[in-house]
C-alpha cells in the first residue's frame, strides 16, 4: 500500500516557482502563492519565484536559467497550459525536455476529471526532466495548483513516499548509458 515511510528522514527539495501570466503580479498571483505556501509547509525551500508573460521564448529562457542553476532541483509553473492562442507553456517546456514524464499530465487530468468532469481535457499539464532538473507545468487556476500539489507533487517530491518517488532518483537524473565500442568482426 502506498504511503509515507516515517522511518526515513525527510529530504527537502529546492524549488523555483514560475507563473505564466500577462496580468498577474507577485501580489495578485494567488496560484503561485498557493504553490509557495504548500511547498514551504511541506519542508521544501522555495529559492526563487518569477512571473513571465505568455511568451514561449521568455518562458524557455527562464526555464534554462533555472536548469543551469545547480541550486534548483525542481521548477513548478502555473498558467498557460490551456488551448487558447496565448497558452504556450507546454510548447516552451517541450523544447527543453530531455525526457518527458507523461504520467504526470495523465494523473493530473485523471484527478481533475474526478472534480470537473470532461473539462479536464482542456488542460495540457505536462512534466519532464532537463539538465537533472524536474520541470512541472500546472494550469493557472488555484484549484489546479492545489490538486497538482496535494494529489501528486506532495508525494512525489517527498523521499519518504513509498513505493517510489522523484526525490530518491534525483542523483541519477544525469546518468547516461555508457557507449560500448563497436566490435570489428
Amino acid at each position: 500500500m502506498p504511503g509515507l515511510d516515517h522511518e526515513r528522514p525527510f529530504v527537502p527539495v529546492n524549488i523555483a516557482i514560475l507563473t505564466v501570466s500577462d496580468t498577474r503580479t507577485l501580489e495578485t498571483d494567488t496560484s503561485g502563492m498557493i504553490l509557495v505556501e504548500r511547498a514551504e509547509a511541506a519542508g521544501h525551500f522555495v529559492i526563487d519565484r518569477k512571473i513571465v508573460i505568455d511568451d514561449a521564448t521568455l518562458i524557455e529562457s527562464q526555464l534554462r536559467e533555472w536548469i543551469a542553476d545547480k541550486e534548483v532541483d525542481c521548477v513548478i509553473s502555473t498558467g498557460g497550459t490551456g488551448v487558447t492562442g496565448r497558452d504556450v507553456t507546454p510548447e516552451a517546456f517541450e523544447k527543453i525536455f530531455e525526457k518527458r514524464i507523461d504520467g504526470f499530465g495523465e494523473a493530473f487530468r485523471w484527478i481533475s476529471f474526478q472534480k470537473i468532469g470532461t473539462s479536464a481535457m482542456q488542460s495540457r499539464a505536462t512534466a519532464g526532466v532537463a539538465g537533472g532538473t524536474y520541470l512541472f507545468a500546472l494550469p493557472g487556476s488555484t484549484g489546479a495548483c492545489k490538486d497538482g500539489w496535494d494529489e501528486i507533487l506532495a508525494y512525489q517530491l517527498d523521499n519518504r513516499f513509498r513505493p517510489c518517488n522523484f526525490v530518491e532518483i534525483m542523483p541519477r537524473l544525469k546518468e547516461t548509458i555508457p557507449q560500448r565500442g563497436r566490435s570489428s568482426g
